[in-house]
């Protein structure tokens, strides 16, 4: 069990914990979750005892072992297999201990059965198999593999040692799709406590049970999935919102009451008491607004389609190409995401859609205005540190004056204080927002994001999902992901083999077959395929009902505020209170029937998509 008592910490006088506290049950899983900023690192350096607490304690069982992941293995000749194996330190010093007392060779035996050191190579390949190293890479040293891979030896070696409490800082950041889709099955079965700090939605509604909220200084512990918690914390606030706007009211007629007549004899006794229950009334707060984080991509005009053609097209390095036979169609319209293993060459096809590489053979159609960006986590880490978000768009847009400039950054997230930074001292997530600016600045008719969502909080996560909802061009999409997959791609292509090919199940069955997990036995009638007018006539619709929706919605939030509106329930506003109930009353009924055309439109669509 891990307790934390009323701990107390600051950082340059800012206090990030103050009389926190929170118990974690021996065994559970639990998501860490909070805003930027708000103290998740530091927590876990405290749990390791790296700094020191104000005030408060925070206890473990005796002898329990804590790990994480906090740098990459360094650049060796150790091979990945026996640097991972040397991570049980235990073992390494078991194996490693010379005696000839036989009753010290048998403690050493007993324990080495204990800890099941037998079997620790067979382990040990199974955890780098899951991360994405087969067999050879395994007996490569560390020095042929860049840092990124490095950090899955690492997040390899800490899962091998399985300490007692394992604290995984975003570990998914480093992984691709099928390596995030492991450790989430991994980690569902691991025998002890697991504090896990991520945005990944997926990895908080499979891998954890419990969510620990960090915020307001405060730790609040909730049983259940992130979607739990999320349904749990907006009803929460509701009532909050809902008390603090009655207490509001009333301290208001209090007030109202004290200021008429305070300075009246025969009212002041009243009065007086009427003060004394405003001073005894503790403030209920109204929870604070929540950032929304937004993204503005610009809209480009409409193209002819197909947009892009490939017709038998090979593309590679210079030998054996690493794709071949593509013969592919994409529309400005499309929403394709690439599913693969690492290494099959997905990367490689981004690069040849973005003019990054060429066809080795083949041939290759597009449009003649067709502008493409292109996003990968590479560029990223390719900004100027010494530079600001200003000093990067100055360079493309040297005639722009900064007023024209400083809006741009506005709509990615980037404000007044950001735009004047150093890329050095912006934070990974403001980094990103800076590269799609960059990649989107002249408004793209297809946009190649690959792993979009590195170092992305979840609620810019989101706000990626409605600006690619609203974008107006193709998106070809690469992600570790799976709740943005879901929510974005209506076309799946499966990177395999040298050549790429439609997937024709969903995003639950290539996980299924990720994980080696039976399919539900179910026989699937395939129907005619559709004509590529008809899908695209009923995305269209499907679309348009979404659209009609959202329309809806904004009407009827701004009715709700007019309703709430204490001044119109006066006796003599009855007329327009009635009116406006009636539009409210028409406005629901309405968003009902386009929620019916609505799911009408994307059953057809699914129906024609699976056909």
């Amino acid at each position: 069990m891990l307790r934390i008592s009323e701990i107390t910490y600051a950082v340059e006088g800012r206090r990030l914990l103050e009389d926190a506290s929170a118990t974690i049950p021996a065994g559970h899983k639990v998501g860490l979750f909070g805003p930027n900023g708000a103290g998740k690192t530091t927590l876990f350096r405290l749990i390791r005892g790296e700094l020191p607490l104000e005030s408060g304690s925070i206890n473990l069982p005796r002898g329990a072992r804590i790990g994480g992941v906090s740098q990459e293995v360094p650049s060796s000749a150790t091979s990945l297999l026996d640097t991972v194996l040397a991570a049980d330190e235990e073992r390494a010093t078991l194996l490693a201990e010379e005696t000839e007392d036989p009753a010290r060779i048998a403690e050493i035996q007993m324990r080495l059965a204990d800890i099941d050191a037998w079997s620790a190579e067979a382990r040990a390949a199974t955890i780098l198999q899951g991360l994405g190293f087969d067999e050879p890479d395994q007996h490569r040293p560390c020095s042929d593999f860049s840092g990124g891979w490095r950090m899955r030896v690492a997040l390899a070696g800490v899962l091998f040692s399985q300490p007692d409490l394992l604290l995984l800082d975003e570990p998914t950041n480093y992984l691709d799709l099928e390596g995030a889709l492991w450790l989430e099955s991994y980690l569902k079965t691991y025998p002890h406590t697991v504090i896990i700090v991520s945005h990944d939605r997926n990895l908080l509604n499979r891998a954890v049970g419990s969510i620990l909220h960090l915020e307001h200084r405060q730790l609040t512990f909730y049983q259940g999935t992130f979607d739990a918690f999320a349904k749990a914390r907006a009803a929460k606030r509701a009532v909050q919102a809902a008390e603090a706007k009655k207490q509001e009211t009333r301290r208001a007629h209090l007030q109202s009451y004290v200021d008429r007549f305070r300075y009246k004899a025969d009212k002041a006794k009243q009065a007086q008491s009427r003060i004394k229950a405003l001073e005894k009334m503790e403030l209920i707060s109204a929870p604070e607004a929540e950032a929304r984080a937004v993204f503005s991509f610009p809209e480009p005009e409409e193209l002819s389609p197909p947009i892009v053609n490939l017709d038998g097209a090979a593309v590679g390095y210079g030998g054996d190409p690493v794709l071949d036979k593509l013969t592919l169609r994409i529309d400005q319209d499309d929403r394709i995401a690439l599913l693969g293993k690492n290494g099959q060459g997905k990367s490689t096809l981004a690069k040849l859609l973005s003019d990054r590489l060429t066809a080795e053979k083949g041939r290759i159609t597009k449009a003649g205005k067709l502008r493409v960006g292109y996003f990968a986590q590479h560029q990223v880490d390719e900004l100027e540190l010494d530079r600001t978000p200003l000093d990067h768009l100055r360079a493309l847009r040297p005639d722009w004056l900064p007023g024209k400039l400083r809006p741009l950054l506005a709509g990615f997230g980037l404000g007044a204080d950001q735009a004047d930074t150093e890329v050095l001292r912006l934070s990974g997530g403001q980094k990103a927002r800076l590269s799609l600016l960059l990649a989107t600045l002249d408004a793209p008719h297809m946009l190649i994001l690959d792993e979009p969502t590195n170092h992305l909080d979840m609620e810019s996560r989101e706000a990626l999902v409605q600006a690619l909802a609203a974008y107006k061009g193709a998106v070809i999409l690469v992600s570790h992901d799976m709740h943005l997959l879901g929510l974005v791609a209506d076309r799946l292509w499966l990177v395999s083999d040298g050549t790429v090919s439609p997937y024709e199940d969903d995003l639950e069955d290539y996980r299924r077959f990720l994980l080696k997990a039976p399919a539900p036995k179910e026989k699937k009638v395939k129907a005619p395929k559709p004509s590529k007018d008809a899908l695209q006539a009923a995305r269209t619709e499907a679309r348009k009902a979404e659209a009609r929706i959202e329309k809806l919605t904004e009407m009827h939030e701004k009715l709700q505020e007019k309703l709430a509106d204490p001044a119109l329930y006066h006796p003599d506003r009855a007329s327009d209170r009635e009116v406006w109930q009636k539009k409210f009353a028409e406005v629901e009924e309405a968003m009902t029937r386009a929620e019916a055309l609505w799911m009408a439109a994307l059953e057809t669509l699914e129906e024609m998509e699976n056909a």
